[in-house]
């Protein structure tokens, strides 16, 4: 009874999720990381292009921070369903300014981007994250840029642009198949020669995942951080969570209204252990990680509390 009862409370440290490299001291926290969206779009599906000037950019990044942002994520181009593309030297005229100016104030800057050229020239601004939806696959170059700048690599789940992805939610088992695909981008990623201490993996959800293809990922994420690498979780405001919250008439909410919800998965993928959740509404999330580092603090303590017990009853049972 004893041994059994040991197994069975075995849990990870609260420190125990991996950490990328190559990011400031500061951000070795023992909690999940709150990193906020700063939108420099006319298109946006959760702001509407309401921080499109890089002025109102600017100072809703420092909103974030002031909120509990740990640190923020700039991007000039919509990857809402259906969206399309636009040229390279849009997408830098909008990040650049905002991205200077977040730098100077000491932010830490992410790059939310698909194309090599962006992240390459917002890594010489000051950005340290290259935050790739596409995982490396919209871009030949990219994989190559990220091992020659250094910067921490997310990549993400994905299987294509915003206007086909819904057309590719079809899945066998989406998270052994998620896991698999995220494996072959890491293996391209280490051929390229990028630092595996500098790669983080994202599920994706809400890319070529439109509905009940996203709970799964988020129960077994422990799946995901199998792996070997920091995750990061991106549900914010997303589809899913509006159908979720659907009337008795059946319309999701709006991307306004599922902040609460998002709150919720922030805590919930926290106590799993995430390394990070990217979120639009900062308040919210910052108190759900801190409450998730508590729980997971108190589950550790139990455990070290349980085994001590185990190891006495042992030695007790032993003399």
């Amino acid at each position: 009874m004893t041994g059994a009862r040991a197994s069975t409370v075995t849990r990870a440290p609260v420190s125990s999720a991996p950490r990328p490299t190559g990011l400031p001291e500061r951000l070795a926290l023992d909690r999940t990381l709150v990193m906020g969206v700063v939108n420099v779009t006319p298109d946006s599906f959760s702001d509407g292009g309401r921080w499109f000037e890089p002025a109102a950019a600017v100072r809703h990044g420092l909103e974030l921070l002031a909120e509990g942002a740990d640190l923020l994520d700039v991007g000039g181009e919509s990857t809402r369903p259906d969206a399309g593309r636009v040229p390279a030297d849009v997408e830098l005229g909008r990040v650049l300014p905002v991205i200077d100016a977040l730098v100077a104030h000491g932010a830490v800057v992410s790059v939310d981007t698909t194309r090599a050229e962006v992240a390459r020239v917002a890594v010489d601004h000051g950005a340290l994250i290259i935050n790739d939806v596409s995982g490396g696959l919209a871009d030949p170059d990219m994989y190559r840029t990220a091992a020659r700048t250094g910067a921490v690599y997310v990549a993400m789940h994905w299987r294509g642009h915003a206007d086909v992805m819904d057309a590719f939610d079809v899945y066998d088992d989406v998270v052994a198949d998620v896991r698999r695909e995220l494996g072959d981008r890491l293996r391209a990623l280490a051929a390229a020669g990028v630092a595996a201490d500098r790669i983080v993996v994202d599920p994706g959800l809400g890319f070529a995942k439109s509905g009940a293809s996203n709970w799964p990922l988020l129960a077994r994420i422990d799946e995901l951080a199998s792996l070997g690498h920091p995750v990061l979780v991106g549900a914010s405001r997303k589809r899913f969570l509006g159908h979720l919250l659907a009337g008795s008439g059946g319309e999701p909410v709006g991307p306004l209204d599922r902040d609460d919800a998002t709150a919720a998965v922030t805590a919930l993928v926290a106590a799993a252990g995430a390394w990070c959740v990217r979120v639009h509404a900062v308040h919210g999330s910052a108190d759900a990680v801190r409450v998730a580092a508590a729980w997971r603090s108190a589950r550790a303590t139990e455990n070290d509390t349980g085994k001590q017990l185990d190891d006495t009853t042992t030695k007790d049972v032993t003399r």
